[in-house]
């Protein structure tokens, strides 16, 4: 088994930060496991199901897309079926009752708290979370919930940071932070904010290393710029010419008009 385990992700609370990012292609998990990633994750969707093989070196994590499971027996077969599929771990946005049950099953579980996208209109929607005393109990009580429930790490999405901070020192579990401050055992990033995929709105919390947004936009005008020479090169006779055709010696034709 090649990358960090679960066991040397525990080990690694407290002494050192674990880097994490969300992919969405194989050439971004393979990318990401050239640098030195420690871990990789994407969804568990048909499509994706081979990204963890191209990886073996680097812990994967395969998450379990919200609202396709109505119940723990659901969850529990997708979740066999990413680490049949390589996983070392799994993202699980569902209950504490459905963590139980995976993890209960051995299958190392990452919950979620804070502003967890499927359910942020029960927080006011997409934006910070913890704020006030009373949400801060609530994820203060989440956690705990979900840490009896055997889950081995929890994503914090959007809390503050000092919040984020304080339960990382109580909480035996991983935290991870997405925006949710430098006190968290791992830092998590999508790879399109990374990159500079999107335009327009980028998330506070991320940081852009890189603009593929305008190296895809060069690309565009470069294939719309190419497409154009051909079209002129067809409409003007210059292609092909005689290195894009085969040529056959004139007696061939003579001799086959000929019979």
């Amino acid at each position: 088994m090649g990358g960090m385990t679960v066991k040397d992700l525990r080990e690694a609370k407290g002494n050192r930060t674990i880097a994490y990012v969300q992919v969405a292609s194989e050439e971004e998990a393979v990318a990401a496991s050239a640098a030195g990633m420690d871990m990789i994750g994407t969804a568990f969707v048909p499509d994706r199901a081979h990204f963890a093989r191209a990886v073996p070196d680097t812990h994967f994590q395969f998450g379990l897309p919200w609202g396709k499971h109505a119940d723990s027996t659901e969850a529990l077969r997708d979740a066999m079926a990413a680490m049949m599929a390589g996983a070392q771990s799994v993202y699980c946005g569902c209950s504490p009752k459905i963590v139980e049950a995976l993890a209960v099953e051995g299958v190392p579980v990452i919950c979620h708290v804070g502003l967890v996208p499927p359910k942020a209109t029960w927080t006011g929607g997409f934006k910070a979370v913890g704020k006030t005393v009373e949400q801060a109990r609530m994820i203060w009580q989440q956690v705990q919930n979900f840490e009896s429930a055997g889950a081995f790490a929890v994503e914090m999405e959007v809390i503050p940071a000092a919040l984020a901070t304080e339960i990382t020192k109580r909480s035996k579990m991983l935290t991870i932070s997405l925006g949710s401050g430098a006190g968290c055992d791992a830092q998590y990033l999508f790879s399109a904010d990374l990159l500079g995929e999107n335009r327009g709105h980028i998330p506070r919390h991320a940081k852009t290393y890189r603009n593929f947004a305008a190296e895809r936009d060069r690309m565009q005008d470069e294939r719309i710029a190419a497409y154009g020479e051909y079209i002129a090169d067809v409409r003007g006779g210059v292609f092909p010419n005689d290195v894009q055709s085969v040529a056959t010696d004139d007696a061939v034709l003579a001799q086959l008009w000929k019979d």
